[in-house]
């Protein structure tokens, strides 16, 4: 098992894509805090992953985009675990595809605040535990969208807080490599996950994207799960500052 004996974080844990995060961990032999505002939610995927392996999970509620929340939620982490390997910046936002102009202050400081503060709190703090030992594996969660712009689709703020990630992703990996922690973003395409779920449902608006995909799907949770298992692990030991497309081949069309 790749993450045997490792403990790992994963925040936004909930979500679909965490959620499919958390369960692949698990199966691979770690030990995973799942973060996520909401004890209910936490608690679902928990019950999800069943049997014993369920025992290698604990959720912590923690609001990523406060510091002094994600400070306190690695000291419980590493006061259990004893230490943090890996740390999965899965939380963030997305807005709605409207105008910029259009936007509201509070909707642009709320992009900000989730796909910004909420990876920078979780990575500050967790960096202060792996720099002392010396190893981890931090993997950021982006989006193709901050990569390019989509003509008509509206993301101006979503997408540029999804480019800071992956500026930062490479900065991390730069300044901590001499301390063996490596940093890596994988940025996600069109997932059957979150917002565009109801999308999808409608069988036309579906074979339009499928058509605008090289490999002729829409990916699933697993697919981005995959990727960060393997930036997570050893395997990958020699990668860091990668920022990966997992998109089907869209990127590259």
């Amino acid at each position: 098992m790749r993450l045997q004996g490792k403990v790992a974080v994963v925040t936004g844990a909930s979500s679909d894509i965490g959620a499919s995060i958390v369960g692949r961990f698990v199966r691979e032999g770690a030990k995973v805090a799942l973060l996520g505002r909401r004890l209910e939610a936490l608690e679902a995927v928990r019950s999800g992953i069943g049997g014993a392996a369920r025992e290698s999970t604990a959720s912590v509620v923690c609001d990523v985009t406060d510091e002094g929340q994600a400070v306190q939620a690695v000291d419980m982490v590493t006061g259990r675990y004893g230490r943090i390997d890996v740390l999965v910046n899965g939380a963030g936002a997305l807005s709605d595809p409207v105008h910029f102009h259009s936007m509201r202050t509070q909707e642009i400081k709320r992009l900000v605040h989730a796909n910004m503060l909420g990876v920078f709190f979780p990575t500050k703090a967790a960096l202060a535990k792996m720099y002392e030992a010396r190893g981890g594996s931090i993997v950021n969660i982006g989006s193709v969208s901050g990569r390019r712009a989509v003509p008509r689709v509206h993301l101006a703020a979503y997408s540029s807080t999804k480019a800071a990630v992956a500026m930062f992703t490479k900065s991390i990996a730069v300044e901590y490599a001499r301390r063996n922690v490596r940093c890596n973003c994988i940025n996600p395409g069109i997932v059957n996950s979150g917002m565009i779920k109801p999308y999808l449902e409608d069988p036309g608006a579906r074979k339009v994207l499928e058509d605008s995909l090289p490999l002729n799907r829409i990916g699933e949770p697993e697919d981005v799960a995959n990727a960060v298992l393997f930036m997570a692990s050893d395997e990958s030991s020699w990668i860091t500052g990668t920022v990966l497309d997992v998109d089907g081949g869209r990127s590259a069309a």
